[in-house]
């Protein structure tokens, strides 16, 4: 098995295709999808980052960061996702740790990032991977079922 994460534009056309997926995944879990607003330059860098996992040549997921209220120090995570055929690989942990490389190669030190108790494996990754529980922020900051976590890099 070959796996390779390559960055990618936000609008392009296998960034759109992943996302979708993911935004179908989100609404069987909550009901709804991701409503927090987004720009697709907000993922370029050296702002951002946006990266997709290929698994033997096909894309499977993705992952993005993005700069917190215009900080220079604090990144994002955004959109980290791997559909039904590539999970239990560790391709998320892997897009995470290009998600971090990345954001700390643009001068970030910081990473939050906002998910939910419909998630429970990806709280549990988050939680593997040295992340903390913070106080809520963000576009479901006052839900009920928000969770946030943040570490530094």
């Amino acid at each position: 098995m070959q796996i390779e994460i390559r960055p990618t534009r936000y609008g392009s056309a296998t960034a759109q295709k992943l996302i979708a997926h993911l935004m179908e995944d989100l609404k069987e879990r909550y009901g709804e999808a991701d409503g927090t607003p987004v720009q697709p330059a907000e993922f370029d860098p050296p702002d951002g980052g946006f990266f997709v996992v290929h698994v033997d040549g096909k894309p499977v997921g993705c992952g993005a960061w993005r700069s917190w209220g215009g900080s220079e120090q604090v990144a994002e995570v955004k959109r980290v996702f791997v559909a039904p055929d590539g999970r239990r690989l560790g391709l998320a942990r892997r897009i995470m740790e290009t998600i971090e490389a990345d954001a700390r190669k643009h001068g970030r030190n910081r990473i939050i990032l906002e998910t939910g108790t419909g998630q429970p494996e990806a709280i549990a990754m988050y939680e593997a991977l040295g992340y903390e529980r913070i106080e809520p922020f963000g576009h479901y900051k006052n839900e009920p079922g928000v969770r946030c976590f943040g570490k530094n890099i």
